[in-house]
């Protein structure tokens, strides 16, 4: 089964963040070993491509399950509704296609330890 992953962000009308997302994806995609056949990025709005397009072209490079990795640190309206409408579009297009989404970011046991490193890092780059 190919298994691919979409990393969805909010989009925003800076041109930068947006390809800041678009790197991140890209050293995920460096990173995976393999464990995905193809990772890509979407944005809820304001940038391209959008969710239903990044969908589609990871099924249409024979994506057999697709996990939705929301970009976001709370479940905000876009985590809680927004991206789950734009995955239940998609899903009842592409019914022989698994579509999940995985937890938002915020909700990572690493994200202390990555706050707390990042500080880290930060202090002993100013010492």
């Amino acid at each position: 089964m190919k298994k691919s992953l979409l990393v969805v962000a909010h989009g925003s009308r800076r041109q930068a963040s947006n390809d800041e997302v678009r790197a991140l994806t890209e050293r995920v995609r460096a990173e995976s070993n393999e464990r995905f056949a193809a990772i890509e990025c979407a944005f809820l709005e304001l940038a391209e491509p959008s969710i239903p397009d990044g969908l589609a072209r990871l099924i249409a490079d024979g994506a057999a399950h697709v996990t939705v990795l929301p970009y976001f640190l709370s479940a905000g309206r876009h985590v809680a509704e927004d991206i789950p409408e734009e995955v239940e579009a998609v899903q009842a297009a592409h019914p022989d296609v698994h579509i999940e989404i995985a937890p938002y970011l915020g909700t990572s046991d690493v994200m202390p330890r990555l706050l707390l490193t990042m500080l880290g890092d930060s202090a002993a780059a100013s010492a």
